[in-house]
């Protein structure tokens, strides 16, 4: 993966000289409409290897809030800039630092908390010798995995389930969701293609669908 690796320097590098005017622009909206708390979000996350690293990103979050991973479109946790940021990737910006110094690349699985790389066993374990990426085939698969599991609570809740939509999100999330992740990032990492990153990217900068395993992601 030598090309990879110094495509991700060269291109976070790029990014960051020539996006700083954004960075700028984000970090005053967020002071300004959500001052409560930092513009730059810092969070733990598992990487290569299953070493921890210090994650970055745009807060979208409310400071005091339950601090569940898992969220819901309309999540009440999540501002109205903090909406627009997740929906335009926006958020994500920060992560070309961590790109820079080696803790992710551009393509590669999320970045998942100690508690989801923990539960990963047997051949599963194999995405933790990938960096985390920015964007991935299980991100554009689920680029509007909120949406996803806000249709699947009001189901839930339509058929008379009474546990709250925390319960009814987190248990979508862990049984169907999160396990399709790891085998597509379990696919991505035993089929490595330089310019399948290259579509990847594309595809996540202009929103488009791509065949990935024989699926349209």
């Amino acid at each position: 993966m030598f090309y990879k690796f110094i495509f991700d320097r060269l291109a976070a590098l790029f990014g960051l000289l020539v996006l700083w005017p954004v960075f700028l622009v984000v970090w005053v909206l967020i002071r300004v409409k959500m001052p409560d708390g930092p513009a730059i979000f810092k969070q733990k996350r598992v990487g290569k290897d299953g070493r921890l690293f210090t994650c970055h990103k745009f807060r979208s979050m409310t400071i005091k809030h339950n601090g569940s991973t898992v969220s819901v479109a309309g999540d009440s946790r999540i501002t109205p800039l903090g909406t627009k940021l997740r929906h335009y990737k926006i958020d994500e910006l920060p992560g070309l630092w961590d790109v820079i110094i080696g803790n992710m690349s551009f393509v590669g699985p999320r970045p998942d908390i100690s508690g989801y790389a923990d539960k990963l066993t047997g051949d599963d374990r194999i995405v933790l010798k990938l960096r985390p990426g920015i964007t991935g085939p299980a991100t554009l698969k689920y680029r509007l995995e909120d949406e996803m599991i806000s249709e699947y609570v009001a189901e839930k809740q339509k058929a008379s389930d009474t546990r709250t939509v925390r319960e009814i999100a987190e248990e979508y999330n862990d049984l169907v969701i999160y396990p399709d992740k790891v085998r597509i990032n379990k696919y991505y990492y035993e089929h490595y293609s330089f310019i399948k990153d290259i579509q990847i990217i594309f595809c996540t900068l202009f929103d488009k669908k791509m065949e990935y395993n024989g699926e349209m992601i």
